[in-house]
């Protein structure tokens, strides 16, 4: 469509740039909601935690020094505390995860919104907290590494075979002995610091924090993730769901590229961006009939075979018998 709309994908000279930090912060949001949603937890609060993990990593880094390192290791160790903690939380408090995720949303939106003294934080003038989201090659090392991580961590570990066996049969894993709410706070964790990391990232390609906002007012990014989730799913029949995922994060930074070049309002991205998510849907949904249709179309177009000399002399043999 941008083509033939005559406006270029690749336009600008930051556009590998803005392709591949977007791919950061899509495939690892996906990878925060997908990883509690695959043991049936909703959880809302994803953007809370990067917001609060990258407000509390900013104030620190600012206020104590340390430069950049400071800022991300303290920013993904944050992310990774308030992730557990909500897990904590969830599995004391034995009530719903939607449930429990909608309050932690608040308290982590509201943590933020104290440190900054309902203000926004601005680090521009520190050259060294900016240059990470700036980065191409940064943005592409991230993209790795986390790929690599989580891949490590949920399939070839001991809590990763602890994780798979709660997802495919939870009462025979506890009887195994498989510390089923260990495994779940762990799994937030993981969740949270993979939010830091796209608290990290937004950020210090921004140069600053919009802490004032509360009343659920992150929960948005946790929509970017749908489509390319169920993509991954999807590509993980027949791959891993951890490329799928890259390759979801992927097909949605392209579209948001589009977005740009045919200078779509807001509005317009999220209308389509809903109808692609529910036509994959559907076609989840009808998986069989698609299929059944797609081999009878194909059936169709054949063209029938000729009979051969052979197969006529046989046939005239037989009638004569």
């Amino acid at each position: 469509m941008a083509t033939l709309d005559g406006a270029s994908l690749f336009s600008s000279g930051d556009s590998l740039l803005i392709l591949a930090r977007a791919t950061a912060v899509t495939m690892l949001t996906t990878m925060a909601l997908a990883i509690n949603l695959n043991s049936g937890r909703f959880d809302f609060s994803l953007g809370a935690m990067a917001l609060a993990s990258s407000t509390i990593g900013a104030s620190v880094a600012i206020n104590v020094g340390g430069g950049f390192p400071v800022m991300a290791a303290v920013t993904v160790l944050s992310g990774a505390l308030l992730g557990a903690f909500s897990g904590f939380l969830y599995v004391t408090l034995r009530i719903s995860p939607l449930v429990s995720s909608l309050g932690v949303t608040l308290l982590y939106e509201g943590l933020a919104f104290t440190i900054t003294g309902g203000g926004n934080i601005s680090f521009t003038q520190y050259p060294e907290l900016v240059s990470f989201g700036k980065s191409l090659v940064a943005m592409t090392a991230v993209i790795i590494i986390a790929l690599i991580g989580v891949y490590t961590v949920f399939d070839r570990s001991r809590f990763g075979s602890d994780y798979r066996s709660l997802i495919t049969g939870q009462a025979a894993a506890v009887s195994a002995g498989v510390k089923e709410k260990g495994n779940a706070i762990k799994t937030y964790a993981v969740s949270g610091a993979l939010m830091g990391v796209v608290g990290l990232i937004q950020a210090s390609s921004k140069g600053l924090i919009e802490a004032g906002s509360i009343n659920f007012s992150t929960i948005g990014i946790m929509f970017t993730a749908f489509l390319p989730m169920f993509v991954g799913g999807y590509i993980g029949r027949y791959s891993n769901d951890k490329l799928g995922y890259l390759l979801g994060a992927l097909s949605m930074s392209v579209i948001g590229l589009g977005y740009s070049a045919l200078k779509l309002t807001s509005a317009q991205q999220s209308l389509i961006t809903a109808l692609l998510l529910v036509v994959f849907l559907i076609f989840l949904s009808n998986e069989e009939r698609v299929g059944r249709w797609w081999r009878k179309v194909k059936g169709g177009n054949r063209t029938p075979q000729q009979p051969s000399d052979t197969d006529a002399a046989q046939s005239v043999g037989t009638g004569a018998r």
